[in-house]
């Protein structure tokens, strides 16, 4: 499950909706999804990611991912980014955005300070990692970010600031770069040995990041690149790091009192992917040690690249460009990039050179001139589009039949593009939207778009269908299939009458493919469609997850056949009398997608219990 939330206007993106029912006289506790939009503590286990989006649409836009796993345990909270030179922090932090967990927390902050990353320079008007203990007045955004990276620290209980750092650290002077000095390839901790002022318990670091660093350093065949612990002594009057006292690990362990470390990897080793390596190895190990455990790792590294850009002009004509392609405008046009496509989803800037600000995404801008817009991930240029002026009006650049280059849709409310002739595969439910075509030396209005088997307006069908919300469960004419059997349904795309395109709609059955149950004994158990189980009586049972076919399981509810709880409540029901039997059932827009069955020993009760 995953829930987008925008800091005081929340929505759900991808999320289940889980109606309860009930058991044969066994308490069952279904946690309802709506509450993914309450805060979460630890205590409250369900494998999840809720992303949080901070300062939205500004240059320092901060995005927070909260990964709970299917089974509760201590939470770690990762930073990257809070220095916008260093690439192999927050590149590594990235990775952990998408991790799924069987136990466990994670709080990931990829890109602490955005705008200094656009810009690859470590500050723009302070140091962020000097603003955690000095007086926040706010007026800078580096002070309004640290307010919220402080409320996240207290939420964890251990935090992992990831860094690039100057040369190699060793214990004693070898070389110019591998010395006391020098931070590279250390894990820092700011004592060796710290005592909390509130109950006396030792936080022991230094012990925690040498067992880290032999661990790590039995998978790094190269000895000069081995970890080491690093004790900065920041608590010591003579301490040779002072200037640590206003960073985010001394916060963390000074006032939130809990472990705290950097992890610098060497500004010497050039290889990006080596350095992301070294960070993802050390993260892992600290995962491990604090028994936060992945159900999947997602450990990848490829070239940022654009694909394309989705380019509107005057709010009305829309354009797909791809990289390395130009866009002819006129004069005292207004382009505005309203979607970019790229082999990575974050961490992607737009740039109209000699105009703009740091993030042009989504801004309306004048063109007089010609220019370029490029494209960007987290510094790094992995695309470019021209915008050329002084071109005619764009229907008029050919003559003929036009020719169609992409059909824009909404899947879902999300938007996607295709290419003419490309297969578009959904599952029975989804909602399309067809929203606009593409052509070349055609404008848009004098080409209707005809999705075969629905009617929108049934009182004058006139085959154009853009802007209808096409239910696929409900809306479609089987009769009207391609196949016959309502699996298949072509999108037609005409041009005074002719067919000049068409985009394929393959309907895929919605599927449960199982659901995760947690019984009163504390074990969870994976239970497929059409399977059965025995529960005691009285036995409190908690659905935890269910596995569909269904993207970000929308839409799905879960009930039971002997009863319904409302829609959004999480409450506990007793039922009397019955056949001694029950089932969980899924379904999806009327549609059962699968069931499991829970026998009892003892006859059903009629009595409804709340929580």
């Amino acid at each position: 499950m995953r829930c987008y939330r925008v800091k005081g206007q929340e929505k759900i993106i991808g999320s289940c909706q889980f109606p309860v029912g009930t058991t044969a006289y066994c308490l069952l506790l279904i946690t309802a999804c709506f509450l993914l939009l309450t805060p979460l503590s630890p205590a409250f286990a369900i494998a999840q990611t809720i992303h949080d989006v901070y300062f939205k649409n500004t240059d320092y836009e901060l995005n927070v991912y909260k990964i709970y796993g299917a089974e509760k345990g201590k939470t770690m909270m990762i930073i990257g980014g809070i220095q916008g030179d260093e690439p192999g922090g927050y590149i590594a932090a990235d990775l952990y955005a998408d991790m799924a967990l069987k136990k466990g927390n994670l709080i990931v902050v990829p890109r602490a300070n955005f705008l200094s990353i656009i810009e690859h320079k470590r500050l723009i008007n302070n140091d962020m990692n000097r603003r955690f203990q000095s007086p926040n007045t706010r007026g800078y955004y580096e002070d309004r970010v640290v307010e919220i990276l402080k409320d996240l620290i207290g939420e964890s209980d251990y935090l992992l600031n990831l860094h690039e750092g100057s040369g190699f650290f060793s214990e004693r002077w070898v070389s110019d770069l591998r010395n006391p000095k020098r931070f590279g390839q250390s894990i820092i901790a700011d004592a060796d040995v710290y005592t909390s002022k509130k109950s006396g318990m030792e936080l022991r670091l230094g012990e925690l990041a040498r067992r880290i660093a032999e661990a790590v350093n039995k998978n790094i065949e190269n000895p000069e690149y081995h970890f080491k612990f690093n004790n900065h002594k920041t608590f010591e009057r003579d301490t040779k790091h002072s200037e640590q006292r206003l960073s985010a690990t001394y916060y963390a362990v000074s006032t939130r009192e809990i472990p705290a470390f950097g992890i610098e990897t060497s500004k010497e080793i050039k290889d990006i992917g080596t350095k992301v390596r070294f960070q993802t190895m050390v993260v892992n190990a600290f995962m491990e040690k604090f028994n936060i455990v992945p159900e999947y790792p997602k450990i990848s590294l490829e070239s940022p690249r654009l694909k394309y850009l989705l380019i509107n002009i005057n709010g009305e004509k829309e354009f797909v460009v791809q990289n390395g392609e130009s866009l002819n405008v006129k004069n005292g046009d207004r382009v505005r990039v309203s979607h970019v496509e790229a082999n990575y989803a974050r961490g992607l800037i737009v740039d109209f050179s000699g105009i703009g600000t740091a993030n042009d995404f989504q801004k309306d801008f004048e063109i007089n001139e010609p220019t370029r817009i490029v494209v960007k991930k987290d510094g790094f240029k992995c695309g470019e589009v021209d915008i050329i002026t002084n071109a005619s009006e764009f229907a008029d650049k050919k003559s003929g039949i036009p020719v169609v280059r992409y059909l824009v849709v909404e899947i879902n409310g999300r938007k996607q593009v295709l290419s003419n002739g490309e297969e578009l595969k959904v599952v029975r439910g989804d909602v399309i939207k067809l929203i606009d075509v593409i052509a070349d030396s055609a404008a848009s209005q004098d080409i209707k778009i005809n999705f075969l088997g629905f009617v929108g307006d049934k009182t004058n069908n006139r085959g154009e269908d853009r802007g209808y919300s096409i239910n696929t469960a409900n809306d479609l004419w089987i009769k009207y299939s391609k196949d016959g059997k309502g699996l298949q349904y072509p999108i037609v795309v005409n041009y005074r009458d002719k067919k000049i395109g068409e985009i394929m709609v393959t309907i895929e059955e919605p599927r449960m493919d199982y659901i995760v149950i947690r019984h009163g004994n504390g074990i969870k158990r994976w239970y497929s469609n059409g399977e059965s189980f025995t529960a005691a009586v009285k036995e409190i049972l908690e659905i935890v997850d269910v596995k569909t076919n269904v993207s970000g399981n929308i839409g799905i509810k879960i009930n039971l056949n002997n009863g319904r709880i409302n829609e959004g409540a999480a409450k506990t029901v007793r039922f009397d009398g019955g056949s001694g039997k029950t089932e969980i059932i899924v379904s999806r827009g009327g549609i059962i997608m699968g069931r499991t069955i829970i026998k009892v020993s003892d006859p059903l009760a009629l009595a409804e219990q709340g929580r």
